[in-house]
């Protein structure tokens, strides 16, 4: 990045004398060199009128974030877990291989494997689906299509609030192009 010239430097200043922070933010960094002070302030011109204008923590205060409508799929294991997947000690339930499949019939596949799972009461899914598209490609993807999507159908899944994670499979389940799908336990009612 390139150094201001003295005369942009002092526009510079003049500029940011006159800019309102959306919220409060540490002072800016001071320019090198020495900045030369305007003459006479800069009188920027303001619409008034009789309605004002609420400031955003009122808007904040006003607008309340609607809870989601479907649960999503979890992010969080307890340490217990996470190492028991990553060392590849944990032994899946139930495997689902959607090879050979297409957009519609995987996902249907996984619908149907996710509704059995939480019926029986399964914990560990192991959810085989080949391998990721590479970095580089762009959409649509020539090769892990199925891969690719898999996030977007267990976020949008009935069985999301079911679902406590989801986790990259070890090498001796399938690495990459699996996944371990952690299903929460169902709570016994308190009497």
């Amino acid at each position: 990045m390139r150094k201001l010239a003295p005369d942009e430097a002092a526009l510079w200043a003049r500029v940011m004398a006159t800019a309102r922070p959306l919220r409060a933010i540490p002072p800016p960094m001071r320019l090198a060199g020495p900045v030369a002070t305007p003459a006479a302030p800069v009188q920027v011109a303001r619409k008034t009128s009789s309605a004002t204008i609420p400031t955003r923590l009122e808007m904040d205060k006003r607008v309340q974030p609607a809870a989601p409508s479907t649960p999503r799929p979890g992010t969080t294991l307890d340490s217990s877990w996470d190492k028991r997947l990553s060392r590849g000690i944990v032994t899946p339930d139930v495997t689902v291989d959607l090879h050979g499949h297409t957009l519609h019939s995987a996902h249907d596949l996984l619908e149907g494997a996710l509704d059995r799972a939480v019926a029986r009461g399964d914990r560990v899914v192991l959810l085989v689906t080949g391998r990721p598209p590479r970095p580089e490609s762009e959409r649509p993807h020539a090769r892990g299509a199925i891969r690719a999507a898999v996030g977007d159908w267990l976020a949008g899944s009935r069985f999301a609030g079911s679902i406590a994670a989801v986790r990259n499979a070890h090498p001796r389940h399938g690495g990459v192009g699996a996944l371990y799908i952690i299903l929460r336990r169902e709570r016994e009612p308190k009497s």
